[in-house]
């Protein structure tokens, strides 16, 4: 039950990056989330939607393993490693924010369901 809050949660994330890299990329609020000066946002605006829809399949397969209840458990659990991996990357090589907001929450649901909880 926890598990599939904190799955949800981290689809959720995943969500609103999409939103962001996607729609928001090259507006102030984009600007201000990502640290971005317009020039930089208005000539990355494409390669953003395309990092965001990467983020988008992320947040379907979370989302596809929690419909599909407890036999969505692989798949819940391989994509939460995808997060994880694309978190540990990205804070590795953009910034160490992308940790707490993209790898902690991952890592957890992944303790919790291993846990069974």
């Amino acid at each position: 039950m926890i598990g599939n809050i904190l799955v949800g949660l981290v689809a959720l994330i995943h969500c609103y990056i999409v939103y962001l890299e996607m729609v928001l990329w090259d507006t102030p609020s984009g600007h201000k989330a990502f640290k971005l000066t317009p020039e930089f946002a208005s000539a990355s605006k494409v390669l953003a939607a395309n990092q965001g829809l990467y983020n988008g399949f992320l947040a379907a397969g979370l989302i596809w393993g929690l419909y599909l209840g407890a036999g969505g458990s692989q798949i819940r659990m391989f994509f939460l490693l995808c997060v994880t991996i694309a978190g540990l990357y990205g804070a590795a090589t953009v910034g160490r924010k992308i940790l707490f907001i993209q790898t902690v929450p991952a890592v957890l649901a992944i303790v919790v369901l291993w846990l069974g909880l």
